[in-house]
C-alpha cells in the first residue's frame, strides 16, 4: 500500500477532480481538488481482489443471500468498536445521504423541523429541505479551538414541531471525537423533546491515534427506542462510488417502520458495494485502515503547522475525518477576498464554510486525504497566496 502514489484522476467522471472549473472557478489542469471527501489513495488490495472474482464469474445479477455480508459487518462493529449488532438490524441503502433521507423520509412528515448541530455537513440541508422539512440550527460553541454543544441554548431554540436530530459522530465539519458525557447529554436532549437521534458515524473508523471513538449505541443504550445508527465503508475505504450504506436499527417498533418505507420504495441494495463491503470489512481491511491513518496523521501535522504559521490562521485540531477546518476570522481581511485567494490565486478547491450553516461562515474545509507530494504543492500555494499576510 503506497499512499505516495500519484494517480491521476482528471478526466475520469471524478466529481472531486473534474468539477472543480464549474464550481469553484479552479481551471482544472491547474487545480488542487480538495472539497469533496473521498480520498485519492487506492483502496485494500481485497476490494480489487473481490471486484476480479466477480469479473471472472462473468455474470453481474441481483446479490441474494445476504447472510456473509452482513456477518462481515457484524465483525467489524464487535471487533473495532466493541459493538455487538445482530444481523436482522442491518439495512442496505444506497449510501448514507441516502440513508439519512430515508430516516427523515420514515421517522418525520412535511413541516416537522429536524435538528442539526452546526456548523454540520452541507447535504443535510439540502435533503432536509428538499423534504419540505424545517432546518432547526443549534449552533456548536467554539471554545479553545474545540466545538462543544451549548444544551443550554438550544431548548430554546425549539418549537416542539422538531421529530428528528441528525448527529455527525464525529463531526464534520470539526473533526471532534465526542466525549461518553457529551454523548449523554445529546441523549438527554433527546429523550426530553422526543425526537429520534439518527447518528451518522460515517467517519467513526477515521480517527487519529491518541484518540477513541465510541459508537452512540455504547454511550446511550438508555436511548437505545430513540436511535438509529449511520455507518459504512465508504469514507473509511474510499469506496464512495459504490453507494453503499448501512442503517442500522436495534429497537423493533424503528426497525419495523424503516422497513415499511424500504418495502415501499422499491430499495434494494447494490451488489458491487455488498460485495466490496463484505471484502474490506475483514483483518486485511483493519491493517489498511491503520496505515491510512498514520499517514493521514503526518498530512494533517504538516497541513496544521503551515497554517497556523500564518497570523490570524487557525487550522482546528482534528481528532477525527481528513476534513481540515480553517478558521479565517482573525485574519482582518474580508471573507470573499479569503476565497478569492484560495481558489483563484492558490487555484485549491475547497468547500465554502458558508455552506455548513451558522457558525461556518468565517471557515474553509480542505481534504487532507490526498498523496503528500500533492498535499505539500498545496501548501506551498496557499501560503505564496497569503505570502503578504505571513510575518
Amino acid at each position: 500500500m503506497n499512499f505516495d502514489e500519484i494517480i491521476e484522476r482528471r478526466n475520469t467522471h471524478s466529481a472531486k477532480w473534474d468539477l472543480i472549473e464549474k464550481i469553484y472557478g479552479v481551471p482544472i489542469d491547474e487545480g488542487i481538488a480538495m472539497w469533496v471527501a473521498d480520498m485519492d489513495f487506492r483502496p485494500p488490495k481485497v476490494a480489487y481482489e473481490a471486484l476480479d472474482k466477480m469479473r471472472d464469474n462473468g455474470i453481474f445479477g441481483y446479490y441474494g443471500d445476504e447472510q456473509t455480508y452482513r456477518e462481515a459487518i457484524m465483525w467489524w462493529m464487535q471487533n473495532r468498536h466493541n459493538w455487538k449488532i445482530e444481523l436482522d438490524w442491518i439495512f442496505s441503502t444506497h449510501g448514507l445521504v441516502n440513508g439519512t433521507a430515508l430516516c427523515i423520509d420514515t421517522f418525520s412528515s412535511p413541516g416537522d423541523g429536524v435538528v442539526l448541530f452546526t456548523p454540520v455537513y452541507h447535504a443535510f440541508f439540502r435533503i432536509i429541505k428538499a423534504a419540505e422539512r424545517k432546518v432547526v440550527e443549534c449552533p456548536l460553541k467554539l471554545e479553545n479551538q474545540s466545538y462543544k454543544f451549548d444544551f443550554d441554548t438550544y431548548d430554546s431554540l425549539l418549537s416542539g414541531d422538531e421529530k428528528i436530530a441528525l448527529l455527525c459522530s464525529p463531526q464534520n465539519p470539526g473533526g471532534r471525537v465526542w466525549t461518553q458525557e457529551e454523548l449523554r447529554e445529546v441523549g438527554c436532549f433527546c429523550r426530553k423533546h422526543n425526537l429520534i437521534l439518527v447518528s451518522d458515524e460515517i467517519h467513526h473508523d477515521l480517527v487519529f491515534p491518541g484518540t477513541k471513538h465510541i459508537v452512540a449505541p455504547n454511550a446511550i443504550p438508555e436511548v437505545k427506542d430513540l436511535l438509529v445508527m449511520l455507518t459504512a465503508t465508504t469514507k473509511t475505504f474510499n469506496l464512495a462510488g459504490s453507494h453503499t450504506g448501512n442503517v442500522i436499527i436495534e429497537d423493533e417498533y424503528l426497525r419495523g417502520k424503516f422497513q415499511k418505507r424500504m418495502n415501499a420504495l422499491g430499495i434494494s441494495p447494490n451488489s458491487f458495494g455488498l460485495f466490496l463491503a463484505e471484502a474490506v470489512y475483514s483483518k486485511e481491511g483493519a491493517l489498511w485502515v491503520d496505515k491510512l491513518m498514520n499517514y493521514l496523521d503526518e498530512n494533517r501535522r504538516l497541513f496544521d503547522q503551515a497554517i497556523n504559521s500564518i497570523a490570524g490562521l487557525v487550522s482546528i485540531p482534528l481528532e477525527a475525518t481528513y476534513l481540515a477546518w480553517v478558521d479565517f476570522s482573525a485574519l482582518g481581511i474580508a471573507r470573499e477576498e479569503v476565497t478569492h485567494r484560495i481558489h483563484k490565486k492558490a487555484k485549491l478547491a475547497t468547500n465554502l464554510g458558508t455552506t455548513f450553516g451558522l457558525g461556518g461562515d468565517n471557515f474553509h474545509r480542505f481534504n487532507l486525504a490526498t498523496p503528500r507530494p500533492i498535499l505539500l504543492e498545496a501548501i506551498a500555494r496557499f501560503k505564496s497566496a497569503f505570502a503578504d499576510l505571513d510575518h
